[in-house]
């Protein structure tokens, strides 16, 4: 007997889609972000103090990423996905109204705030208010796009930034920049949200001991809520070092933002296949991890700006991957403790990150960058036959939420 699967309704769908869409882009077009460097500078900061202020930001996110996602669990996750960036709004103005080292410190501090409300928060609205309307199975895929329109939302602010400051300078980009914080904030008050707070009058610490109760109980939620930084952590931090793997490549300086936007269409071209990766299965999963850190490791090693090919095809791999990985733990959680175990996920994923820092210090200081990013598939490498080793557990596809279970019982 075959069963037709449940009709989504499409007005609810759609509004979910569309406002997520367009919050995702709104977060990440920022015209400050290619040139608030330059402002420190520009204001007398040096380079000791730039180092301070972006230690400050990962700080404030570090200490903020779980109790965030306990309180997401406890009140309303839409709130937080509209008062996060009105306090990056305001730290943005800070920055350009009274530009000096603690305008600064402060704008970071509100800035690693905002970022900490809405992580976690927004993939477990995502993908409850899926699961309501009997779609948790396209979770993945819709995630996946979001993942690409922020991606497109730093290409555009790339693109403008420049324009921009030539016109009206930083007082022209920061108020671009809070405007378009406020636009973000508009945007998530349109997100359906049908779910009362769930840790009662016990607040959000309740949510926090539930949540981390989960882990402990369920290998498979452990499992997969490891398996998130282990995916994300190192091509994330990557990430900040492909200006200079480019540069090495030998091409002139003003040829680098080009190049830049090749692989960063491989990453978005990543979260837009997510449609399709959600039919694999762990054996696939790995084989997608392994054939990324391949790529990552010739194309790096090459040294060329057509080896920069590969290194777009393995950040596009790399992107797929972390939206599979999100969509595996979002699937294995309870409800009540979505948030909360989403943003312990986001927790390591920062401590790992820090972590590669590190280790890419040491690495590309002794190597050069083209040496130290082909190192850096190993840990890739490494994970993909570690999912191959694993004892196969029961079949489970990603994308298969509750709803779809339910439905099979029907």
């Amino acid at each position: 007997m075959t069963l037709t699967p449940p009709r989504v309704p499409a007005a609810g769908y759609r509004r979910l889609t569309t406002t997520l869409y367009g919050y995702a882009f709104l977060d990440e077009f920022v015209l400050l972000y290619p040139v608030y460097a330059l402002l420190f500078s520009d204001t007398g900061l040096s380079v000791w103090q730039m180092s301070s202020l972006f230690a400050l930001w990962s700080v404030t996110g570090v200490l903020l990423e779980v109790p965030s996602g306990a309180w997401a669990d406890a009140v309303s996750r839409r709130r937080l996905l509209w008062l996060g960036p009105l306090l990056t709004a305001a730290g943005f103005a800070l920055w350009v109204l009274v530009p000096s080292y603690g305008a600064f410190a402060l704008g970071f501090v509100l800035w690693g705030a905002g970022g900490a409300l809405g992580s976690g928060a927004l993939e477990a609205l995502v993908h409850d208010e899926l699961d309501r309307l009997g779609a948790a199975g396209r979770y993945a895929r819709v995630m996946g796009r979001a993942r690409s329109a922020g991606l497109v939302g730093v290409m555009a602010a790339m693109g403008l930034a420049g324009p921009v400051f030539a016109q009206g300078g930083y007082a022209a980009v920061g108020a671009a920049s809070v405007l378009v914080c406020l636009l973000a904030a508009a945007t998530a008050t349109r997100f359906p949200e049908h779910r009362a707070p769930s840790a009662g009058g016990d607040g959000w610490t309740a949510t926090l001991r539930a949540g981390l109760g989960e882990v402990r109980a369920d290998r498979s939620v452990r499992g997969a809520l490891l398996l998130v930084p282990a995916v994300t952590a190192v091509w994330g931090a990557l990430d900040e070092y492909t200006p200079l793997l480019v540069r090495d490549t030998g091409v002139a300086e003003q040829t680098v933002p080009w190049l830049l936007l090749v692989i960063w269409a491989g990453a978005t071209a990543g979260g837009l296949l997510a449609g399709v990766g959600e039919r694999l299965g762990r054996a696939g999963f790995a084989g997608l991890l392994a054939g990324a850190g391949s790529a990552l490791a010739a194309g790096a090693a090459a040294g060329t700006p057509s080896g920069l090919v590969l290194v777009a095809v393995a950040f596009g791999g790399f992107q797929l991957a972390s939206v599979l990985a999100d969509a595996r733990l979002q699937e294995r959680i309870d409800a009540t403790g979505r948030a909360t175990l989403t943003s312990v996920a986001g927790l390591g994923t920062e401590l790992a990150t820090v972590a590669v820092f590190g280790a890419y210090a040491a690495v590309g200081t002794s190597t050069g960058h083209a040496t130290a990013f082909a190192w850096f598939a190993v840990p890739y490498l490494l994970t993909a036959a570690m999912l191959t080793a694993r004892r196969p557990g029961p079949v489970r596809r990603i994308g298969r939420g509750k709803a779809a279970a339910r439905d099979r019982h029907r």
